[in-house]
């Protein structure tokens, strides 16, 4: 199932899940109990917002190779996991905007995984039965305000630096997934997940074994090589099959 939020022609914030005859409206909590309302929207004629609220949002760094020749034997360090703040998060259609004028502004397309159900001390192989499902994020970020000997979440937390969506896909099919970004049409990001140094069940194992996991969390499971910086007026798109696209303009907030 593909879950959204999305905005009615009366302003008012929904939920449902898109289907071929339309945006089919729910209710309730979408991790425990709910249901549909009866009522269909036109996709056409609603606006995207992002697709869920997180509880806590965490990404990891420095998580790809560009070939399979440079994965690693053996992982010895303990990975490079940062938070991003909540209130950096926006949906499909709306606006990146720069901090300030002269600051450096990347993208970083990832798949972004939803934790349905809590969990700690989860093994590896458990995982995947406590994931409700997978969107799509850009992982905006400021490397100027990354702090020499501090953690990386300034960088990460400007308003806005967090864009998901457009979908929760319940049923994504990993092995398939390509992980793409498109820079005013001009691909520069592409790889399958399986140039992840750190894979999705042994990242959230070790996030589970450290902290308790709840359903709304988002784990972002970091950026192909390629990832690139942004300028006002630039157009980003993120796009996974199975999941959809994320597009969003680039704008100067000093303006």
């Amino acid at each position: 199932m593909k879950f959204i939020r999305f905005i009615d022609n009366e302003t008012n914030n929904r939920q449902g899940i898109l289907t071929e005859n339309g945006i089919e409206e729910i209710t309730g909590d979408i991790f425990d109990q709910w249901g549909k309302t009866g009522n269909i929207y036109p996709a056409n004629e609603v606006r995207l917002i992002a697709p869920l609220e997180p509880r806590q949002i965490i990404g990891i760094g420095k998580n790809y190779v560009a070939t399979e020749k440079d994965l690693p034997e053996k992982i010895t360090d303990i990975p490079l996991f940062f938070l991003k703040s909540i209130s950096s998060v926006i949906g499909p259609g709306e606006e990146i905007k720069i901090p300030k004028s002269g600051d450096e502004v990347k993208f970083e397309s990832e798949l972004a995984v939803v934790i349905g159900k809590e969990m700690n001390q989860i093994d590896e192989d458990q995982v995947f039965d406590y994931i409700f499902g997978y969107t799509i994020a850009n992982d905006v970020t400021s490397p100027q305000y990354f702090h020499k000997y501090g953690p990386w979440t300034l960088g990460k937390s400007f308003n806005t630096f967090t864009p998901l969506g457009p979908v929760i896909e319940t049923e994504l099919d990993l092995a398939k997934i390509q992980v793409k970004a498109f820079l005013n049409e001009v691909k520069k990001q592409e790889s399958s997940i399986n140039l992840m140094i750190i894979t999705i069940s042994k990242m959230i194992s070790f996030l589970s074994g450290i902290m308790t996991l709840k359903p709304g969390d988002v784990i972002l499971t970091g950026s192909p090589v390629g990832a690139g910086l942004l300028k006002p007026g630039d157009k980003i798109e993120c796009e996974i099959d199975g999941i959809g696209s994320l597009v969003n303009q680039i704008v100067d907030s000093t303006k």
